[in-house]
């Protein structure tokens, strides 16, 4: 009984630093959410939205016609 409590302490430490790392990915992700939807509001794209080239032409190769 004597390793006891140096037990319990390294669990219950272990498992408050696990949920701080979970609830600081989970607000740094609202946070990075948040910018993109500032971003998007002023203007800004993503490059993905972007709507794929159809023809040759607007993917800048040559025609072979």
């Amino acid at each position: 009984m004597k390793y006891a409590f140096y037990v319990f302490t390294s669990y219950g430490v272990a498992g408050v630093m696990t949920l701080c790392l979970i609830a600081w990915v989970w607000l740094d992700g609202r946070a990075r959410r948040q910018e993109l939807a500032e971003l998007e509001a002023s203007g800004f794209r993503r490059r993905s939205s972007r709507p794929a080239p159809e023809t040759p032409d607007e993917m800048g190769g040559e025609t072979t016609a």
